[in-house]
């Protein structure tokens, strides 16, 4: 019956194309993961080896809108793709919900979606869930709700675990990081650009969304539950904006570093780690570092800077061990900071290429690797690789969180 259906597809499209005598169709391939993808996911349509326009087909499960693909519930789908230049055919297999309380790793991969896979050594990969869009970043809560956002568009997605669920919240535009708020459940996303300034975004418990406009560029995200304040790093005026997160009025915006990034806070929310995303190798050779600044203050001030960086980008902060963990894509590199004096303790550890936002978590240290599509991992203890890292996942992946497989509250 499929067979049938995709030839009477093909020959529609070939009919609707003119013919060309002697003209050579090229095969083209669908740019997606080599995986089943979970129910509620939806996937952009992108072809390699011809180019648009090309009309699309389905056969079997799921719809096609926008050239956007929507894999449904379950069954398997076949999608065609067809123009006077070239066919393209991809099958898509839809993969069973996660097990709630089945440990597993989420991995913000840029090109694939979010990629789950087991939390153990040999970290085996075992589905993606499609969100229309590039993934910059990701996390999960203590009920199980899986939240990304578009880092090219302007939705977010959260999926609930038990039961599984997949729900989209439009005006969340073009999202860097993101994080929940574990005091009321509020999802916070950075905007990067909202109409020419950053930004900062909630996404409530009941869907509501609000909108608060920052400084330029807002990317790196930290939140102190307890004091109900929200850090934004404006990367391109160099301030941090501190938010209210239950009215999101900006209750302060203070003078940090050039290029401040990534951010993370101390345990007790008294001190804020920044990254100055810097290059020694750029053009105005102005090299990267870490700063701390003192946010208990009456006006908030740097007390401590880390030696000249190459590259720093992303950031962790270990509590039990009070060291940073400043990740480097120009070295392939972590720095190892005491988090205090923001001194080396360590010889930086060797990772695989572009190491992104890193992430600890029951004393491993998680790094996605952009470049080499791995995530690597450290036992913060001893700073040794664990076991089965680095391992394979999607293409370029830029973060991470872990689901430690406890059952789910109610929501």
């Amino acid at each position: 019956m499929k067979r049938r259906v995709i030839l009477a597809l093909l020959a529609l499209c070939c009919a609707a194309v003119p013919r060309q005598p002697a003209q050579h169709r090229a095969s083209g391939s669908f740019d997606v993961a080599d995986l089943a993808y979970l129910p509620g996911s939806t996937i952009p349509v992108r072809i390699s080896g011809f180019n648009p326009p090309y009309r699309v087909f389905v056969s079997g499960s799921g719809t096609i809108s926008d050239d956007l693909y929507d894999v449904g519930s379950a069954g398997v789908g076949t999608v065609i793709a067809a123009s006077a230049a070239g066919l393209a055919m991809h099958t898509f297999d839809v993969a069973p919900p996660p097990n709630p309380k089945a440990p597993f790793i989420a991995v913000a991969s840029y090109d694939d979606g979010i990629v789950l896979h087991d939390a153990h050594p040999p970290y085996r990969a075992l589905s993606a869930l499609g969100i229309g869009g590039a993934p910059g970043d990701v996390a999960i809560d203590r009920l199980g709700r899986i939240a990304t956002a578009a880092t090219d568009g302007t939705s977010a997605t959260i999926a609930t675990i038990d039961p599984w669920r997949v729900q989209r919240y439009d005006r969340v535009p073009f999202a860097d990081e993101l994080e929940f708020d574990p005091s009321d459940g509020s999802l916070f996303v950075s905007d990067r650009d909202v109409g020419g300034a950053g930004a900062l975004t909630r996404v409530t418990r009941d869907g509501s969304v609000t909108t608060r406009i920052l400084g330029l560029t807002s990317e790196g995200l930290a939140i102190d539950a307890v004091r109900h304040r929200v850090y934004v790093a404006n990367v391109n005026d160099g301030t941090v904006s501190s938010v209210d997160s239950r009215t999101l009025a900006e209750l302060r915006r203070f003078r940090v570093v050039d290029r401040v990034f990534s951010l993370a806070l101390s345990g007790d929310g008294s001190r804020l780690y920044a990254v100055s995303n810097q290059s020694v190798n750029s053009p105005f050779n102005a090299a990267g570092s870490v700063v701390v600044v003192d946010v208990r203050a009456a006006v908030p001030h740097v007390v401590a800077r880390s030696s000249r960086l190459t590259f720093p980008i992303g950031i962790a902060y270990d509590s039990h061990h009070r060291r940073l963990y400043v990740t480097d894509e120009d070295t392939d590199s972590i720095d190892v900071l005491d988090a205090r004096t923001l001194r080396s303790v360590h010889a930086p550890l060797r990772t695989c290429q572009t190491p992104w936002k890193p992430l600890i978590d029951a004393n491993l240290l998680y790094v996605p690797c952009a470049r080499s599509n791995q995530i690597d991992v450290f036992d913060t203890a001893t700073l040794q690789r664990a076991a089965g890292a680095p391992f394979g996942t999607g293409g370029y992946p830029l973060a991470l969180a872990v689901w430690h497989g406890r059952p789910s509250a109610a929501p």
